[in-house]
């Protein structure tokens, strides 16, 4: 039997259930808490984040991956509060979001002591507490290219994942090409990779997703919700028609078990005001609506929200990492 990690402790793979892959309580930057113009009384910020998880419940949903890497914001006592009080797992991450979010304090450390501050995050727990990190957050910096730090960063992961068996999320699937370099010289196979933001406006790139499917790993379509029609959406939102029909080529390919569908969307933003109305529930309220409309059967749904996550998600037995440097 498998098993995943959650705030919480390990749950079964069985009890996953319908899984959003790519979320946030509350996603900021360093220093976000220091903010005034966003700043939310932490009562409030409490009261409609347990809003927005209760109607992901209400929805069928069971589990909320979230994807705030170390530094912005993630605050796991916090995590294990909220999934008390509304019964939705939650599984947190170890990792950085990309390597210009990264605290100055973790900026010249080295790719071993990056491995192993993820692997003791992975193994033994996040911040003190005994809650663990289910998963290894990546990504890329401004500017469309991995940077050293991020390639580091990359490094670090792939070694943690093929020591503890957690996947990896990365922000972002621009660049692919320099990632799977370095996840084949480390030696971890794409499966063990959720590509993320496959659909973000700023990067659309369709040869690049299908080459990841076809090398094994997932595609995240994980920005889902940030429709450029809305007032006040961001520079990586699209015309929600574009996106949907963006995901139907990609299902039509045959990769329909590549794929995932998260939303990207905060809980109570931190320091930034987030997309008014924009929740992991428009997934269930928008997303698949269009998506029925479309003509998508209930099937599919079931691929893309239980099996494709448990598949990503379930903790994998440990390689030793030299045994990776032999396998290249």
């Amino acid at each position: 039997m498998g098993k995943i990690n959650t705030v919480l402790g390990p749950i079964p793979t069985e009890e996953l259930g319908i899984t959003a892959m790519h979320e946030h309580i509350g996603f900021g930057l360093p220093g976000c808490d220091l903010d005034t113009q966003w700043w939310k009384k932490p009562e409030e910020a409490f009261e409609v984040t347990l809003q927005k998880l209760r109607r992901f419940r209400e929805h069928g949903g069971k589990t909320f991956v979230d994807c705030t890497g170390i530094g912005n914001g993630r605050d796991v006592e916090y995590f294990q509060v909220l999934s008390r009080r509304t019964g939705v797992h939650i599984v947190a991450v170890t990792g950085f979001v990309a390597a210009d979010s990264a605290l100055p304090y973790f900026r010249n450390k080295s790719i071993d002591y990056l491995t192993d501050l993820f692997v003791h995050e992975i193994t033994v727990g996040i911040d003190g507490t005994d809650a663990k990190a289910g998963a290894i957050k990546v990504g890329v910096s401004r500017g469309g290219k991995l940077n050293e730090l991020d390639k580091k960063i990359y490094r670090a992961a792939a070694r943690a994942s093929l020591k503890t068996g957690a996947p990896i999320i990365t922000h972002l699937c621009v660049d692919a090409d320099t990632a799977i370099d370095i996840f084949n010289e480390e030696g971890l196979p794409l499966n063990r990779i959720l590509f993320g933001h496959a659909d973000d406006g700023s990067y659309l790139d369709e040869a690049r997703d299908s080459k990841i499917a076809q090398l094994g790993g997932w595609v995240g379509f994980d920005t889902i919700g940030y429709d450029s029609e809305v007032e006040g959406a961001p520079y990586w939102s699209r015309p929600r028609q574009d996106r949907v029909e963006h995901f139907l080529r990609f299902l039509e390919k045959g990769f329909l078990d590549r794929a995932v569908i998260s939303a990207d969307a905060n809980c109570c933003a931190l320091g930034w005001p987030g997309l008014k109305g924009h929740s992991v529930n428009y997934l269930f309220e928008e997303f698949i609506p269009d998506l029925r409309k479309a003509g998508v059967g209930e099937e599919v749904f079931e691929q893309l929200l239980i099996h494709t996550p448990a598949k990503i998600l379930t903790m994998q037995e440990p390689r030793p990492i030299r045994e990776a440097v032999t396998a290249r």
